[in-house]
C-alpha cells in the first residue's frame, strides 16, 4: 500500500511540475482570452454564457477557464483553477476591454459619435429589407446547394459555419444562418478588422492628409535603420521588423492582445531583422502600430474615435459595427471589429465598386488597385492588409479574388470579374473548412 501511495505521490508531483512549467505561464492568456470573449459576446451580441463557452471559447486550453458574468457591473471574470483571474469590462461605444489591476474603471472616457444611415433605400445602400430579385443567369439549385454544404448537418460539429451571404450585382441571392444566429447577429471579424484599418489610410490619402509612400512618422525610429520603413511597408506587412504571430503559445501577438495596456507599442519597440520590402511577415502588431499612427493624425482623441465611423463605417451604413479599444484608448485595428454579416458585406461592396459608395467616391480607384496588388515576397497571397488569390491559394477560384480574412475562418471575398461578394462567418478555417469548395461552388452557379 505504501508503495502505491508513493507512486501516486510521484505522479502528482510530476503533474504539478509539468503544470508549473508548461501551463502556469499561459494562465494569464487563457483567462484573459476567456473573459474578453465572454464580455464581448454577451454585451455586444447578447449571447448567453453557455453559448459563448460552447462556441467562441471551445478552444484547446481556453476550456480550462471558469467564467462569470456580472450584469450590473457589466464585466466578465475568468480564472483557471482559481488562479490568474482576469477581468474584461464593457463600455457602451467602446466594447469590451481586458483590463489589468492598475486600470482605473472610474476614470471618465470618450466614446465615438455615431450617425446612423437614415433613408428609404433597401439594402445595401439603406437599412430597409432588400427587394427580391431573380437573375436568369443564376443556377439557384447549384447556388443553394453550395451554400447549404457550408453548414453542418444536424448533430455534426465539423464545419461550424455561422453564416453565409452571397451578393451578386448588389442583390442578395443567398443568405443562410446557423441555429442561434440571424441577420442581426453581430459577429467578431478578428483579422478582417485589419482591412478596415487599411481603408482608413486610403481615406486620409484621398483627402491629402497623409502620404503612405513616405517613412512612418515614428520618432523612436528616426536615428536607426527603421527610419526607412514607409507606411506602405507596414500596410504590406514587409517592414522587416521582428514579430512572432503564433496563437498557440506565449508569443508577441498573444502577449499584445491579452497583456498589453497600449497595443500600438508592441511592434513599435521591435528591432529590424530585414531591410524594408525584402521579407513578408504577417503581424497583428503592425496593424495596431498603424492604429497608433492614425491616432496621431488628429489633434484630439475624440477626433480619432469619431473618424473611423464618420469617414467609413457609418458612411457606408455599417450601423451594427463596433471596433473595440485597448486600455490606452486605441482601436484594436488588428482584431476586434464586430458587425452583422450584412454589414461586413457592405465593406466588400465598397471595394468591389472600386471605392465608390452609391455615387460617392470614398476611396480612390488607385487605392483599390494598390490594395489588390501582391506584396513583394508574399508569393501573390497578400496586398495592403487584404489577402489575394493571385498566387492560386484557392485553385478552383478566379485569381482576381481578394479578400478580408480572420481567425477561425471569417471571410469577405470580393470577385471583381463576377460583380460578386461572398461573406462566410464561423469557427473553422482552411484547411478544416473547404473555402475552395464553397467559393468555387458559388462562382460556378453563375452562368456565363
Amino acid at each position: 500500500m505504501k508503495k502505491i501511495f508513493k507512486i501516486l505521490g510521484l505522479v502528482v508531483l510530476l503533474f504539478l511540475v509539468y503544470f508549473g512549467y508548461a501551463t502556469y505561464p499561459k494562465l494569464d492568456l487563457i483567462s484573459g482570452f476567456s473573459s474578453k470573449s465572454l464580455a464581448s459576446g454577451h454585451f455586444i451580441d447578447n449571447r448567453s454564457q453557455e453559448i459563448i463557452e460552447r462556441g467562441d471559447n471551445d478552444i484547446d486550453m481556453i476550456t480550462l477557464a471558469t467564467n462569470k458574468i456580472d450584469e450590473n457591473g457589466k464585466f466578465a471574470l475568468s480564472s483557471v483553477y482559481g488562479l490568474k483571474a482576469r477581468k474584461a469590462i464593457y463600455r457602451e461605444g467602446l466594447g469590451a476591454t481586458l483590463i489589468n489591476d492598475d486600470f482605473d474603471v472610474s476614470k471618465p472616457y470618450e466614446v465615438p459619435k455615431r450617425t446612423k444611415l437614415d433613408n428609404n433605400l433597401p439594402f445595401p445602400y439603406g437599412n430597409k429589407e432588400p427587394k427580391d430579385t431573380a437573375f436568369a443567369n443564376v443556377d439557384y439549385a447549384k447556388l443553394n446547394a453550395a451554400v447549404a454544404n457550408a453548414f453542418d448537418a444536424k448533430g455534426q460539429i465539423k464545419k461550424r459555419t455561422r453564416s453565409v451571404l452571397v451578393i451578386y450585382k448588389d442583390k442578395i441571392i443567398a443568405e443562410k444562418y446557423d441555429t442561434g444566429f440571424n441577420k442581426d447577429s453581430k459577429i467578431l471579424g478578428w483579422s478582417m478588422t485589419k482591412s478596415i484599418t487599411s481603408a482608413l489610410f486610403g481615406i486620409l490619402q484621398k483627402q491629402g492628409k497623409i502620404d503612405v509612400s513616405k517613412p512612418a512618422p515614428i520618432a523612436e525610429w528616426a536615428n536607426d535603420e527603421r527610419s526607412k520603413i514607409t507606411i506602405t511597408n507596414l500596410l504590406n506587412m514587409n517592414s522587416g521588423l521582428e514579430w512572432e504571430e503564433d496563437y498557440n503559445k506565449i508569443s508577441d501577438v498573444t502577449k499584445m492582445l491579452f497583456l498589453d495596456t497600449d497595443m500600438s507599442q508592441a511592434q513599435l519597440n521591435k528591432p529590424a531583422q530585414f531591410k524594408p520590402n525584402s521579407h513578408w511577415n504577417y503581424s497583428s502588431g503592425t496593424t495596431n502600430l498603424l492604429s497608433g499612427i492614425l491616432r496621431k493624425q488628429f489633434k484630439t482623441h475624440q477626433e480619432y474615435l469619431d473618424f473611423w465611423y464618420s469617414a467609413l463605417i457609418d458612411k457606408i451604413g455599417m450601423s451594427s459595427m463596433l471596433v473595440e479599444t485597448d486600455m490606452a484608448g486605441n482601436y484594436v485595428g488588428s482584431s476586434y471589429g464586430w458587425a452583422t454579416t450584412r454589414d461586413w458585406s457592405k465593406f466588400g461592396l465598397l471595394y468591389l465598386h472600386k471605392g465608390n459608395w452609391n455615387g460617392e467616391q470614398i476611396l480612390d480607384e488607385s487605392w483599390i488597385k494598390f490594395t489588390a496588388t501582391p506584396t513583394n515576397t508574399s508569393n501573390g497571397k497578400y496586398g495592403a492588409h487584404f489577402w489575394l488569390n493571385a498566387g492560386g491559394k484557392f485553385p478552383d477560384v478566379p485569381k482576381d479574388l481578394f479578400y478580408c480574412s480572420g481567425y477561425q475562418g471569417q471571410m469577405v471575398a470580393i470577385f471583381p470579374g463576377h460583380d460578386l461578394v461572398i461573406v462566410r462567418m464561423g469557427l473553422k478555417e482552411d484547411p478544416e473548412f473547404d473555402f475552395n469548395g464553397l467559393l468555387s461552388g458559388i462562382v460556378g452557379s453563375l452562368k456565363k
